[in-house]
């Protein structure tokens, strides 16, 4: 079996002592060793330590030997012995018992984690019913598509919709931290991914930079966006091919690379963002700037989304241009803490609605990973998304005139579950409903007339 990168070299250096007698094998005994040599016998870092360490102790291994420089990020997973070295001839020296070395703790925990995004949503002027859109979504996991002219605030949305979104939990604060070290990505000095990942690729990406590959696959920006965003500014721009890719990702939640020597499975539980422009100048339907371009410029422009992919956008929102009055109003909207509070508390009623479901116990262990209303089956629409008779005749008439797939009809009741647990109530408004059904595609040419 081919060796894929330097974590062996310290294990094989270990394996030949061992074998020439000059160290004492005993305390090798279940113990798992990482790390790559330099040339002066200095151990240098070692990408995927995390995961690495997770395996150890799943395996059944009670010490960890890893370079110094990567001791922090294994000291995370606990129940485990690290035994932290800065080169060969010190693990040699404590192999023989000549010296100690001393274990290492982690310097710090989740609970003391310092929150730090790019944008708050107060600095947002305007644009209160997008910031409403995006509140729903993050409560509910739902993907959203933006639509509106240059300059009109959709891409300073998206980046700060990670700041409103539920405080990641230790298990998923892990779940991303081995992603980032798997594909050496995990700043020095931040042992542990504490806020949620917003990644935004450029329109230019490949398929691969996108899903993952390469001769030996590793993650791409859908894996690197687990429980966090991927923004997909200048939606169109993107090649029919890569947007293509991301269905199976999305319906799944992760995504297998084959290769000839074997596959691998990546997470990627991503919540998906979209921005476009209508039309290629940007302000088809601006009610100040014209627009420029052709009829038949505009429909190539929008047909450049599958109807599958847009499909996949539970929330369509559009998003105008900001008058003069709110951009230069000195007040400040409300903030982001205010409304992450709001979010958690909703998405709290979620998660104990899901793990209260009586199933079987292999159902109930599905249900059980069940954190938002977007991950919701055909099964937990029926069980938990009940109209009542006014709810009933809206959406027998919004199915009728906005012609409704099966699929957007479960989408709606989804949202408008989603919007009644940020209500606090435990039954599907008419009110909850209507709002749902606003979120529905209006804003393309075909139903413009």
């Amino acid at each position: 079996m081919r060796k894929e990168g330097p974590a062996y070299d310290l294990p094989i250096a270990v394996g030949v002592l061992a074998a020439s007698q000059q160290i004492n094998p005993v305390k090798l005994q279940k113990s798992l060793v990482v790390g790559e040599l330099s040339l002066d016998g200095t151990l240098r870092h070692v990408r995927g330590v995390l995961p690495m360490a997770a395996l150890a102790r799943q395996e059944g291994f009670q010490r960890l030997i890893v370079p110094k420089v990567d001791a922090e990020e294994a000291a995370l997973i606990p129940d485990l012995e690290i035994i932290a070295v800065e080169s060969l001839r010190q693990l040699a020296d404590w192999l023989r018992g000549e010296i100690e070395i001393e274990i290492p703790k982690p310097s710090f925990s989740l609970d003391e984690a310092i929150l730090q995004y790019q944008t708050d949503f107060q600095e947002i002027k305007g644009q209160e019913h997008v910031k409403r859109a995006l509140e729903v979504a993050a409560t509910g996991g739902h993907n959203v598509l933006m639509v509106g002219p240059p300059g009109s605030g959709k891409t300073l949305m998206a980046r700060a919709l990670p700041s409103i979104m539920p405080t990641m939990t230790i298990d998923e604060a892990l779940d991303v931290t081995r992603i980032y070290s798997v594909a050496d990505q995990l700043p020095s000095d931040i042992p542990l991914m504490r806020n949620r990942p917003f990644r935004s690729p450029h329109h230019t990406i490949s398929h691969a930079g996108l899903v993952g590959g390469g001769n030996w696959p590793h993650p791409g920006e859908i894996s690197l966006a687990h429980r966090g965003v991927l923004f997909l500014d200048e939606l169109p721009e993107f090649g029919s091919r890569v947007l293509e890719v991301m269905r199976q990702p999305m319906e799944d939640k992760v995504v297998t690379i084959s290769r000839a020597q074997g596959s691998l499975t990546f997470p990627a539980n991503f919540q998906l963002i979209g921005a476009m422009n209508p039309c290629p100048c940007g302000f088809y339907g601006d009610p100040v700037k014209p627009c420029t371009c052709a009829l038949g410029m505009v429909q190539k422009y929008q047909k450049r989304i599958s109807g599958p992919m847009l499909d996949r956008f539970d929330i369509h929102v559009e998003v105008p241009r900001v008058e003069y009055d709110k951009l230069t109003n000195q007040r400040l909207g409300e903030s982001s803490t205010i409304i992450r509070e709001r979010v958690e508390t909703a998405r709290q009623r979620q998660i104990q609605r899901f793990s209260q479901k009586e199933n079987k116990p292999e159902e109930n262990q599905k249900t059980l990973l069940m954190t938002s209303n977007a991950d919701m089956g055909v099964g937990e629409i029926r069980k938990f998304c009940h109209l009542d008779d006014a709810g009933e005749t809206l959406m027998r008439a919004a199915m009728r005139q906005l012609q409704l797939s099966a699929r957007a009809f479960h989408r709606v009741l989804k949202i408008a579950r989603t919007i009644a647990d940020l209500a606090s109530s435990e039954h599907i408004a008419p009110n909850h409903l209507a709002e749902a059904l606003q979120y529905r595609p209006k804003i393309m040419l075909d139903n413009q007339g």
